[in-house]
């Protein structure tokens, strides 16, 4: 029997987690996982260890006040993996906290198994992290195709085995219906983020774009559940008359039937890229933040449709580029201009094919992959 300890720190890590949990019992019926996560790997059956919304945090100014919390949530991560007889410990993206964890477990167990699920993305900034990594990780499992050379370089394996978005499932005819009987049929999907500091950050941004608003649309705001109220204080004298939505069908038919899209950045662009809605992406952060993260950059954007695409289809402003007046005009544009949405789904149509549509899931290729490493 196969015992497991995964860490997700954030709602992607969580989707990505239970994608694997799936994969992982279809393949070993019995295998036993514990570990830290979200609602989606608790629906898989996880007692997270504590809330994974405590891990959820961003940027340096972000972090420091927390950081005495983080520390002890670190420590008590690591004594859970240490006292549990395991096979392998399995940390899912977040390496800030998640590394951290597998180090310090390593001084005590040297010869525990770690696989990292989501490699570093090295190619865009810090080039150094991998070599760090491999000091604490045995193997990685990989959402790009051009990122196992680069782990491998590291001293790493690494097995590429696609983006869970490619496998999501999309709305129904009967799903859209139901959220365009209440909305109509023109919708501008908005997404200020997925943690309370971004959308601390981003609502009043996003809201005072959307005064370039044309006439007519109705703005639709999916969130997660531990989100919902702040996020309604947040747009509530947004135009557009918000609809704030965190039941998934709705939430898929609002990705589905929207003319265009503004988000932050952030693995939401595949999912809309996965739905073939354009999108304006936007993202902001302290200044500090910004100041260390540009600096440390080595591509031109940050959004990963684009990256994956080799062009940058996807209009993005970032740090102080994120501003009402320009963001609100490109959502604009895009909203009206049905040549620019074209010419942008068609690319985000190849983004997502050169991610693995149309072969076997993502979290059963992981979930293998896992457990070959356990077997060697």
């Amino acid at each position: 029997m196969t015992r497991l300890f995964l860490i997700a720190g954030e709602p992607s890590g969580d989707r990505l987690g239970a994608a694997l949990m799936a994969g992982l019992r279809e393949l070993e019926p019995d295998v036993e996982m514990a570990g830290i996560g979200g609602p989606a790997m608790a629906a898989e059956g996880l007692h997270s260890l504590f809330p994974m919304e405590d891990l959820s945090v961003m940027g340096v100014t972000e972090v420091l006040p927390r950081l005495p919390h983080l520390l002890r949530r670190r420590d008590e991560a690591a004594a859970a993996v240490l006292a549990t007889a395991l096979d392998a410990l399995v940390t899912i993206d977040s390496p800030d906290f998640c590394l951290r964890v597998a180090a310090r477990a390593r001084r005590t167990r040297p010869d525990l198994l770690v696989i990292h699920y989501v490699a570093p993305s090295v190619w865009a900034w810090r080039p150094g992290r991998a070599t760090r990594m491999a000091r604490h990780v045995d193997h990685v499992l990989a959402l790009l195709p051009f990122e196992p050379p680069l782990m491998e370089a590291a001293g790493m394996t690494c097995d590429f085995v696609g983006h869970p978005v490619v496998a999501e499932p999309q709305a129904t005819e009967q799903e859209i219906g139901a959220l365009t009987d209440t909305t109509g049929p023109d919708i501008a999907l908005v997404l200020p983020g997925s943690r309370r500091g971004e959308v601390a950050r981003l609502a009043p941004v996003f809201g005072a774009a959307l005064g370039q608003l044309p006439a007519g649309f109705r703005v639709v705001v999916p969130t997660v559940p531990h989100l919902v109220e702040t996020v309604r204080q947040a747009v509530r004298d947004w135009p557009g008359d918000p609809l704030v939505v965190t039941d998934p069908a709705r939430k898929r038919a609002a990705f589905s039937a929207a003319r265009a899209a503004l988000a932050a950045s952030g693995t939401v662009s595949l999912e809309l890229a996965a739905a073939g809605t354009p999108m304006v992406i936007a993202y902001d952060m302290s200044w500090l933040t910004w100041q260390i993260v540009s600096r440390m950059m080595r591509v031109d954007t940050a959004t990963l449709v684009n990256l994956i695409a080799g062009d940058n289809v996807v209009p993005e402003f970032l740090g102080p580029a994120c501003r009402p007046g320009p963001v609100g005009a490109a959502f604009a544009r895009l909203l009206t201009d049905a040549d620019a949405r074209e010419a942008q789904a068609q690319a985000l149509s190849q983004a997502m094919d050169l991610l693995g549509r149309g072969g076997e899931p993502p979290g059963l290729r992981a979930a293998r992959s896992v457990l070959t490493q356990v077997r060697k």
